[in-house]
């Protein structure tokens, strides 16, 4: 069933969700909810699919993934903190995906926030998957959709971050502009102003954050220059049955 927002002005409502801890708080009343980790789980998993992957199991934590070592036609990816975990060849790279030929195959994967942030979301009517690389398809789907949208940041280690906020207030930014949405909550608001703060330079964001040195550290700035880049595939994974496919 369709929720109709209850303003007049606007017939459906767009919200941001700045922490997977406060997911409760905004899930009433959401039909879709679009799960955002632009660094880097989210990127990865469209960069997958636009390598032709043909599932994605998003899996809570490493011994699941641990499962899937070494089966044909499966890819264990697990991450922790930034880093491939010990024992897997993948982890949430998106560039690891880039020039593969991924056929026939399923990746399963745990990461430190965007796995866990698609399973707290996995019972809305419809979740999507959102990064910089399909923000304009993902966007275009969204503004046709008659529905509340959420979109859940899912940080880093339940706490705010940057990049997936102001990718958060790029696509508030058009759904706002389409006059078909509106919006209740302040994090909205912030959202689309931190995004306006950014737009001009998306690499703004890495220059503004203390993880950078950490970024440096693990040589994740090429992984980085590549998520930040919009536009690089319009593939739009959604949630089926517990697994991630393709939307056709």
């Amino acid at each position: 069933m369709e929720q109709v927002s209850r303003n007049a002005d606007y017939p459906y409502r767009v919200e941001v969700c700045f922490m997977p801890g406060q997911y409760p708080l905004y899930a009433q009343d959401m039909g879709i909810v679009v799960v955002i980790d632009v660094l880097r789980a989210t990127s990865a998993m469209v960069a997958a699919f636009e390598h032709g992957v043909d599932r994605i199991i998003p899996v809570s934590t490493i011994e699941e993934a641990r499962q899937y070592i070494g089966r044909p036609g499966y890819i264990a990816a697990a991450e922790r903190n930034g880093e491939v975990v010990d024992g897997f060849a993948f982890g949430n790279s998106p560039l690891a995906y880039v020039g593969q030929d991924l056929s026939g195959q399923t990746i399963v994967m745990t990461t430190t926030n965007g796995t866990k942030a698609i399973n707290l979301a996995k019972n809305a009517r419809t979740l999507v998957i959102g990064s910089f690389l399909n923000l304009s398809a993902l966007s275009e789907w969204l503004v046709k959709q008659n529905d509340n949208i959420l979109l859940l940041c899912s940080g880093w280690k339940d706490k705010f971050n940057l990049e997936d906020s102001v990718f958060a207030g790029a696509v508030m930014d058009r759904l706002l502009e389409s006059g078909k949405f509106g919006v209740e909550e302040d994090s909205s608001i912030a959202a689309k102003y931190m995004y306006m703060a950014a737009r001009d330079n998306f690499m703004s964001i890495l220059k503004a954050a203390p993880r950078r040195r950490r970024i440096e550290q693990l040589h994740l700035l090429p992984d980085v220059k590549y998520c930040l880049t919009p536009d690089q595939s319009t593939k739009i994974p959604v949630l089926r049955e517990g697994e991630l496919v393709c939307m056709s």
